[in-house]
């Protein structure tokens, strides 16, 4: 009888077929997820004109969504560590499919902020699961790039809303760009057939045939032998309630510090995905102009994202996080200065990598931290938590828009979280994450 412990087959098999399905799958679910939450700050100039509301208003029916979010990535996220990823998976893409198409047929405010919260509870228990997924299956040598080159496609989404937005809303209005996300509900049927399922949930259910079929594409070199028994490190099984175990094994300030990190995070990449193109119109740019800086920030995304990645492949991926907030607050600061086009938009695209870059970043620390058991939910918690940000900032900064008070001011007021999650951080005690040796001592120590 053999013994196979899957997390470490995962850890050290080389990057082939399986890896680049796994990888694809996620990448392109997390792209349309991107458009649907990139959509609303593309068209919201349009949608303020055509519903005849204010920036406070207005600021309340972007954060709908985000209230969704909230409930989706907790409660989405835990779920799926006891229904099964693939399941979960399809339930979130098939509620911000069908909802945010929903949302191009109202025509009052209340019926549009209804639509998207339905939506977001789909983009928000999306999120923590495909970076679960691929968390579990990349080899541990290409963990942090393979994650962030997946939620790269994040900033793919945002360019796409970009680029059929200025197209779209000019020729059709803006509820065809809302109309077009309805596509993903197509890909339903091949997610549950094609997508892996975590190795943790198969061991729980007994599905030895599904794990020795996993095992054979991970290692193409691995050739089953009836009585083979998969196994995981005691660090990684399941023991009691899931949410308990974020606070167990001297993970709970960690824990808390992640929350504060994904919040501050959060708060920036929403204030600026929601209210840049109206700050830029507000500032004397034309609403192509201001769309433009949207196209660039999400280029910028990409690129932080997977330079971020690489950086933490190499590096400490603690540090290089830390580096990625810092670089948050000085150029989201830059934004509120006039200065030459050509450099204005390398400044927007820095702030693009440093924030919605550095979130995806912190998905892949956040992914690396938590034991496979619970790391559905380690993260979905930390999304959820990170969403009040996300709900604050639309809100805050439609208030601070509505006073008219100078450019400079709206931008400090968004730098200023990056240097509070810099910190936390800093804060988070490495040692404890279930990629560090020393973790694997403290099983047993007394709390």
């Amino acid at each position: 009888m053999r013994r196979i412990d899957v997390q470490r087959l995962a850890d050290e098999a080389r990057f082939n077929r399986f890896h680049l399905g796994v990888l694809c799958w996620c990448a392109l679910i997390i792209i349309f997820d991107g458009y649907d939450l990139a959509v609303v700050g593309i068209a919201l100039p349009a949608i303020m004109k055509d519903l005849g509301v204010d920036p406070a208003q207005a600021g309340l029916m972007v954060s709908s969504a985000l209230f969704g979010m909230v409930f989706g990535a907790i409660f989405m996220g835990t779920i799926a560590d006891r229904i099964g990823r693939p399941r979960a998976i399809a339930i979130c893409v098939a509620l911000f499919s069908v909802f945010t198409a929903a949302a191009g047929f109202t025509h009052d405010p209340l019926g549009f902020a209804l639509m998207r919260f339905l939506a977001g509870l789909g983009i928000g228990g999306v999120m923590p699961n495909v970076v679960a997924q691929m968390t579990e299956y990349a080899p541990k040598k290409m963990r942090a790039t393979l994650v962030t080159l997946m939620f790269s496609g994040y900033a793919v989404g945002g360019v796409i809303a970009a680029l059929l937005g200025k197209g779209l809303i000019e020729s059709h209005g803006w509820p065809s760009v809302f109309l077009a996300a309805g596509l993903p509900v197509l890909l339903i049927p091949f997610i549950l057939r094609q997508m892996p399922e975590s190795m943790a949930f198969l061991i729980a259910q007994g599905r030895q045939a599904e794990l020795q079929r996993i095992a054979a594409a991970l290692d193409p070199a691995h050739r089953p032998a009836e009585g083979d028994v998969f196994t995981l490190p005691a660090q990684d099984k399941a023991v009691g309630a899931p949410i308990r175990q974020l606070f167990q094994d001297g993970r709970g300030f960690s824990t808390l510090m992640f929350w504060v990190a994904f919040f501050m995070c959060l708060f920036m990449v929403y204030a600026l995905s929601s209210w840049l193109t109206k700050l830029m119109a507000g500032a004397g740019y034309s609403l192509g102009s201001a769309l433009t800086f949207v196209l660039v920030l999400n280029v910028g995304a990409i690129v932080g994202a997977v330079g971020g990645g690489w950086l933490a492949d190499r590096f400490h991926i603690k540090k290089v996080l830390a580096g990625m907030y810092a670089l948050a607050a000085v150029s989201i600061t830059l934004l509120g200065y006039r200065m030459p086009t050509e450099a204005l938009f390398l400044v927007v695209g820095l702030a693009g990598a440093s924030t919605i870059g550095t979130q995806i970043v912190a998905n892949a620390y956040a992914g690396q931290f938590y034991p496979m058991a619970v790391r559905a939910t380690g993260l979905g918690w930390a999304l959820g938590i990170g969403r009040s940000g996300a709900i604050l900032a639309p809100i805050v900064i439609g208030v601070l828009v509505g006073m008219n008070l100078p450019l400079q001011q709206n931008f400090v007021a968004i730098a200023i979280p990056a240097v509070i999650g810099m910190v936390a951080v800093l804060l988070i005690d490495h040692r404890r994450s279930a990629v560090h040796p020393f973790s694997r001592t403290l099983q047993k120590a007394p709390q």
